[in-house]
């Protein structure tokens, strides 16, 4: 029961933290965001003791779907938190926190049907370097979620409060593709590890994750070149980041779901 402490505190300081910004949201666009750093540092922490208690066991590393997806969201959520120290970057958590509660609060009731497995050092830095790529390009997916939003109410000239609480247009543009750098440089370290360390990616059911991985990839090369040279942006770059994100999402979530929950057999892959 202890073990579970950790966890039922992280979803309670997301659920107060989330009901508390939508609040000062309402009231206020600019409010003063200090406390919600505060209770944003309070949950990270007891997240993190959430995520040590559920992936490490006597045995192993537990690295089953939710446990793994509780990871990438204290990923996440640490890196948006770190972004926030210098730039407004909290009505991130409108969207981050209740997923992040959701995720704990499935990971408690559900127990993971993975096997534990060990693993060598260089496949620990191959699943480190793996979830910061993941992590990375889900922001990125995010950002570009709030990029369109806030950009389809420019241009119907409407206003409310989730946009005023919002950077610039541009300066908005520019943190995504800060973002999605930083994230192709984990994802191709995640590819170039994953071919280093893996044997046989038939035999370990890893061939399908590559190719969605190369696939996207390949999207948010497309979209960096885009940019430098003809300076795509707007709907362009939202286009290409979701469609580097969905691949990347169905390579990993996907058929990690179809394997642990349809098909109930054991796999030998971490990620």
């Amino acid at each position: 029961m202890t073990t579970l402490i950790p966890g039922l505190m992280a979803i309670a300081l997301y659920s107060g933290g989330f009901a508390y910004h939508l609040l000062k949201v309402r009231r206020d666009p600019h409010f003063n965001a200090l406390r919600l750093q505060i209770v944003t540092a309070l949950a990270l922490v007891a997240h993190t003791l959430a995520v040590l208690n559920f992936l490490l066991q006597p045995e192993g590393l537990d690295l089953g779907l939710l446990k793994v997806f509780s990871l990438i969201s204290l990923a996440i959520n640490t890196m948006v938190f770190v972004s926030g120290l210098t730039k407004i970057q909290h009505s991130l958590y409108l969207l981050l926190f209740p997923i992040a509660a959701t995720t704990l609060l499935l990971t408690t009731l559900y127990p993971s049907s993975k096997p534990v497995m060990t693993l060598s050092h260089g496949m620990q830095a191959h699943v480190i370097v793996s979830i910061l790529a993941y992590s990375l390009l889900a922001i990125a997916a995010l950002q570009a979620l709030l990029i369109g939003f806030q950009d389809w109410l420019l241009k119907n000239k409407r206003q409310n409060a989730l946009i005023k609480t919002l950077p610039p247009l541009q300066t908005m543009e520019h943190l995504l593709f800060e973002i999605i750098w930083v994230g192709e440089i984990f994802l191709t370290l995640s590819l170039i590890s994953g071919f280093i360390f893996y044997d046989d990616f038939f035999a370990q059911k890893l061939l399908h994750k590559v190719v969605f991985s190369v696939i996207a990839w390949l999207f948010y090369a497309l979209l960096l070149c885009g940019r430098h040279y003809w300076g795509w942006r707007g709907r362009t770059a939202t286009r290409l980041t979701w469609a580097g994100f969905l691949s990347v999402l169905t390579g990993f979530i996907g058929s990690k779901f179809v394997l642990e929950f349809i098909l109930t057999q054991p796999i030998n892959s971490t990620l």
